[in-house]
């Protein structure tokens, strides 16, 4: 008994000073789960802390923390209890599933974060592991917060879980798992490259629709994702992912599928503290009771849908009672297979079923629709195969033992019996090969109409004859070949394109630090009109990172300016001088003041050299607000730290 209320029922899992039960509430008479820990424990405090944190989100899809205390031995937190099958084993179960399906479990699962993210609480760890599956098809997510506190991860931050969230379509859509949080699934494939981007979902599975792939190419790939316009969706935010997946899905009413209960109890899969790895408790959790009367298997079963022609295997029987399997002979904790009744065929029915039969017939003209059928008999079998007759290789030889002679036309066979091939009965008739006589008068006959051929190429070389007589008189007498006369030469009407004039500074710029992906959203402020005072001994710098931006290896994807240019104006040339190389830059063009890189037209990249960079543009851009987008820094001892000294915009 713990705090005289909780009756400790069964020891679900157990590592180091932490405890994992299925307890009793004897105040409420109900079923809970409880994570215990020793009060000396350092992951003590922050498992208290991470439960009061989770206590002020309020969903129906978060199994609650319903109470949290600790006293001079024991720190202890408690869940509501719940049973599900987890989405890690339903693809295992499974395989990947249908794109609507999978968009709808992801659009549920973003929907459960969105008044979590708007009191800046982030769940911390959404891996494949802590989504489930209830008995009713509904979606309900365990350990928020609680989970990444007992494996001592520092609080999570709400763009990872959105980072996450698309993880898990992905995860859904091709059974790999790409996310930013640790899970046992197999992880998802990378391209070889500077970056190393995630593979498209449409590059591992054949059949994605390709909205789901350009989200997850869009929130997975950040730095690396297509050109803006293909899949330019607002799904950086919960709620945005929301609305994006709900959209595609619609009417969600036929994907509400309920699972047969089994793989990983709700509250049974949060984690003990980082001495085990992620889902070693689950076949424990899973083999007990979530009710004193109820029995887990100890993985989902779901069996397949029957063939109507498909004969099941009876049921196994028992001749007596003496012969029933006991307890200790019968596996514990596992159902018995599916039963199918017996499908009875009626005698004399035919045995072949065409694979056709059922498909829809079209009829355009009658605008009506028939079906095709299976035959009520078999098809009747092809007719004998009748040998041709034999054919000699040879003609065969005449009896006076001279040479064979082909016979004249209209000759009768001769008499032998035999097949002769050049048999024939009269003109035309016969075998149809029809004989070739060597008459001695062909030779003088000539073939009708060459003399037509001949008359008409000697009047063309006639034609062209005149022709070059014509044009070497005019040209002899210094007229044209068409005997006009010669214009004065004229120099050359067509109008050139006259040179384009040097591209000029534009001035009245002001600069702003720009780092949407940070929690305080802000990046040196103080130091970036720096970057546009005209002085390039003055600069404005990040923040020192321990890791290079990313991924990977590091989380942030990008850190930099937006240059105010007063007005929307159009310009064709940037030139950066930073203080520190090599630094990657990555420039974005907007006529609004942006809030996030995700959406904005890009107009050009470079990495400087010797601390500069000269970027001139294909093709004129036109806009108020210019994004210089740091995406790789330069090291600084052993961290990565970028400068920018001057921004010159040119048009």
């Amino acid at each position: 008994m713990l705090a005289d209320r909780y009756l400790l029922v069964d020891l679900l899992t157990e590592s180091g000073s932490g405890r994992f039960w299925r307890a009793h509430d004897r105040v409420l008479e109900r079923h809970v789960a409880l994570h215990c820990l020793d009060a000396a424990d350092p992951l003590a405090e922050q498992m208290t802390q991470a439960a009061r944190l989770s206590a002020t989100v309020h969903d129906r899809r978060l199994l609650r923390v319903l109470d949290a205390d600790r006293d001079d031995h024991t720190s202890y937190v408690v869940h509501e209890w719940g049973s599900g099958t987890s989405l890690d084993n339903l693809v295992q179960a499974e395989g990947p599933l249908a794109p609507r399906r999978a968009a709808w479990i992801v659009s549920e699962v973003a929907d459960a974060l969105v008044p979590a993210h708007e009191q800046r609480v982030a769940h911390g760890r959404l891996t494949p592991e802590n989504v489930l599956i209830d008995q009713t098809g509904q979606i309900r997510l365990i350990g928020f917060c609680v989970d990444a506190a007992l494996l001592g991860l520092p609080p999570g931050r709400v763009s990872d879980d959105v980072t996450d969230a698309v993880a898990l379509l992905y995860f859904l859509l091709t059974g790999r798992w790409a996310g930013v949080a640790s899970s046992e699934m197999p992880a998802a494939m990378r391209e070889h490259g500077k970056h190393g981007r995630w593979l498209r979902p449409r590059q591992v599975r054949a059949g994605i629709p390709r909205v789901l792939d350009s989200i997850c190419d869009q929130v997975l790939n950040p730095f690396d994702a297509s050109a803006p316009g293909d899949g330019g969706y607002n799904v950086h935010t919960a709620r945005g992912l929301v609305e994006t997946l709900q959209e595609y899905v619609g009417d969600p009413t036929d994907l509400v599928q309920p699972v047969p209960l089994g793989g990983v109890l709700g509250a049974g899969a949060l984690a003990v503290p980082q001495r085990r790895a992620p889902g070693d408790h689950q076949a424990s959790a899973a083999t007990t009771d979530p009710e004193p009367t109820a029995t887990m298997p100890v993985a989902p079963v779901i069996p397949p849908s029957p063939s109507p022609a498909a004969e099941a295997e009876p049921p196994p029987t028992v001749s007596s009672p003496d012969e029933a399997p006991t307890d200790e002979q019968s596996p514990v904790n596992v159902p018995p297979p599916p039963v199918e009744s017996p499908v009875e065929t009626p005698a004399g029915s035919p045995v072949d079923v065409p694979t056709q039969a059922g498909m829809p017939i079209f009829d355009d003209e009658a605008d009506d629709v028939s079906w095709l059928e299976k035959r009520s008999e078999p098809p009747p079998p092809p007719p004998a195969f009748e040998e041709p007759p034999e054919r000699p290789l040879f003609a065969p030889e005449p009896e006076d033992g001279g040479p064979a002679r082909r016979p004249k036309p209209g000759a009768p066979a001769p008499a032998t019996g035999d097949y002769w091939p050049w048999e024939s009965t009269g003109p035309g008739t016969g075998s149809g090969v029809i004989p070739v006589t060597e008459d001695p008068d062909d030779e003088d006959e000539e073939v009708p109409g060459r003399s037509w051929f001949r008359l008409g190429g000697l009047a063309l070389l006639s034609l062209l004859l005149v022709l070059a007589i014509v044009v070497a008189y005019n040209l002899g007498r210094g007229r044209t070949p068409l005997g006009a006369e010669p214009e004065d030469e004229q120099p050359s009407r067509s109008p050139s394109r006259s040179a384009a004039p040097e591209p000029e500074p534009i001035t009245g710029l002001t600069a702003r630090d720009f780092d949407p992906q940070s929690d305080d959203g802000v990046e040196n402020p103080d130091s970036a009109p720096l970057a546009v005072d005209g002085d390039p001994a003055t600069a404005w710098r990040t923040s020192t990172y321990f890791d290079q931006l990313g991924p990977p290896p590091g989380l942030k994807t990008g850190v930099g300016l937006v240059i105010d240019l007063g007005e929307t104006r159009e310009f064709t040339q940037v030139d950066l001088t930073t203080i520190g190389s090599p630094t990657d830059v990555s420039y974005f063009v907007s006529d609004t003041d942006p809030t996030a890189v995700a959406g904005l037209q890009r107009i050009g990249r470079g990495t400087t050299e010797d601390d500069t960079l000269s970027t001139t543009l294909d093709e004129p851009a036109s806009g108020q607000y210019l994004v210089v987008w740091l995406t790789a820094l330069p090291p600084v001892g052993g961290d990565f730290r970028g400068e920018i000294a001057e921004v010159v915009v040119s048009g």
